[in-house]
């Protein structure tokens, strides 16, 4: 497997020189994940850092009542790790799941802190990644609360595609905080119009 597309990924940030992508992708080493098994499982520490290759993710955690609710889906071309428990050094409250055979590439807590420390570029396309991230959180969040179960499930079919060729219906109900049953409701009204 090439890191050819993980140096693509830091280049085309605009933060990283081709130069400088090139070796920072060969500090990551090489992670296979079966369908079905785990980067991360709760009440662990998160360690690794990875960037999805080939395949698609989700995380999720239980609710009170013990369901599970998944909290993001991933696709090839995304960083994944659970970013409390990966930088708070705490035990992770959700877990992240292939959902088909994945590929990809790693690097651990220590590697990725010796980097920031060492490589001001790495630093700056660190900074913007996380940037990118909460600004999508805080999106989401708010998504719930100033949107109808439609209008999320428009957004999501408009956004991640795919994610409805690999993910179960049920997974994708609980992201988008309706039941199973609210959307097969919504798809159904969807193909009739």
């Amino acid at each position: 497997m090439s890191k050819e597309h993980l140096s693509a990924f830091f280049h085309n940030s605009n933060l990283v020189s081709l130069s400088m992508a090139k070796e920072l992708a060969d500090r990551f080493e090489q992670k296979v994940i079966a369908k079905n098994h785990f980067l991360l499982t709760e009440d662990k520490i998160a360690d690794e850092y990875l960037f999805l290759d080939k395949g698609y993710m989700r995380a999720f955690a239980f609710d009170i009542e013990g369901n599970e609710i998944t909290t993001n889906f991933y696709a090839p071309g995304q960083i994944i790790f659970e970013v409390a428990s990966f930088f708070n050094r705490t035990r992770s409250k959700e877990n992240i799941q292939a959902l088909t055979d994945c590929e990809g590439w790693f690097i651990t807590y220590k590697q990725l802190n010796d980097l920031f420390h060492s490589l001001p570029e790495f630093r700056e396309f660190g900074r913007s990644m996380l940037v990118k991230g909460f600004s999508e959180l805080k999106t989401r969040m708010l998504s719930t609360i100033t949107e109808t179960a439609e209008e999320r499930y428009a957004t999501l079919l408009k956004t991640k595609p795919e994610i409805f060729q690999h993910a179960p219906l049920k997974n994708i109900a609980t992201y988008l905080g309706i039941t199973d049953t609210s959307l097969s409701r919504i798809r159904a009204a969807l193909s009739k119009k």
